[in-house]
């Protein structure tokens, strides 16, 4: 899908690394890393999630056009989200001194903070909430990657060096990359890294991490609802309601999720939706 998304852009000539497994983000971006530096050492890689949705696409183009300064000049960028509310749900990052640039210099990153804390960090002033969308120099990230967690670059430069290329394809060797330690860009580097810059972004931003995103993205009927797939809603009022394989019925609801797939069925009101990877696992 991702092939023809490109084509359809007018983009012949994109390269497709393929992971034979997962290992988070730091691995993933340090194979990217290494074929760009080899057309050139600071090309610029802009990292995004697959997942994510904007709303606003000028908003979004401006904050990476601000961001590439302070990446060109050898940071590596993040784009805090500016908050609607004090969630829980996602990580903050909080922001130091304005540069020239209009990047922030970051002073700590936060977990998934609890609600009173989630208020204090708004009240505080330059908390963002972590997108975790990059952008870095290529030779910037792997300096940085080999000067913390060294073993990472070690095992994806090996399943770079033996790696099978099909045209626009390259198949990561699966030893060599099967090897290499998981990790995020956040535990891996940025975390330790004195180069870290947050870019304020303001674009109708979600992560659709949790089913009342979805909620929040797709359009309501009259009564509050997003139904999709073969659903019949009676007397049922601001609801998700998702059918993947056949009829859902909602009769008399308020405020539920409801998710039918062939093989499982998921219910849970909106303020446990957050729970449901702690159910899976």
């Amino acid at each position: 899908m991702a092939f023809e998304q490109l084509a359809d852009t007018g983009v012949r000539n994109g390269t497709f690394i393929l992971e034979p497994m997962g290992r988070n983000t730091a691995p993933a971006v340090a194979a990217a890393a290494l074929l760009a530096q080899r057309e050139h050492p600071e090309t610029l890689l802009l990292i995004l999630p697959a997942d994510h949705y904007i709303d606003d696409e000028a908003a979004f183009a401006e904050a990476c056009d601000r961001g590439t300064t302070a990446a060109a000049e050898g940071h590596i960028v993040t784009f805090g989200v500016v908050p609607t509310g004090p969630a829980t749900g996602f990580g903050y990052i909080q922001g130091a001194a304005v540069e020239p640039s209009g990047a922030l210099v970051i002073n700590r990153f936060i977990e998934k903070p609890s609600r009173e804390t989630a208020e204090n960090l708004l009240d505080s002033g330059n908390c963002y909430w972590n997108s975790g969308m990059f952008l870095v120099r290529a030779d910037v990230y792997l300096q940085e990657l080999d000067d913390f967690a060294p073993e990472i670059l070690r095992r994806v430069r090996e399943a770079i060096d033996a790696a099978r290329t099909d045209d626009s394809f390259v198949f990561l060797d699966p030893g060599a990359f099967g090897a290499c330690p998981a990790d995020s860009i956040d535990y891996a580097v940025m975390e330790h890294t004195d180069k870290g810059r947050v870019v304020p972004m303001d674009c109708g931003w979600s992560d659709v991490g949790a089913w009342p995103a979805l909620k929040e993205i797709f359009p309501e009927d009259e009564a509050g609802n997003v139904l999709q797939g073969d659903v019949l809603a009676v007397g049922t009022r601001d609801s998700l309601v998702v059918s993947g394989s056949r009829l859902v019925a909602a009769l008399g609801v308020e405020g539920l999720i409801v998710v039918e797939t062939a093989d499982a069925v998921l219910v849970t009101d909106m303020e446990h939706a957050q729970g449901v990877k702690g159910l899976v696992n």
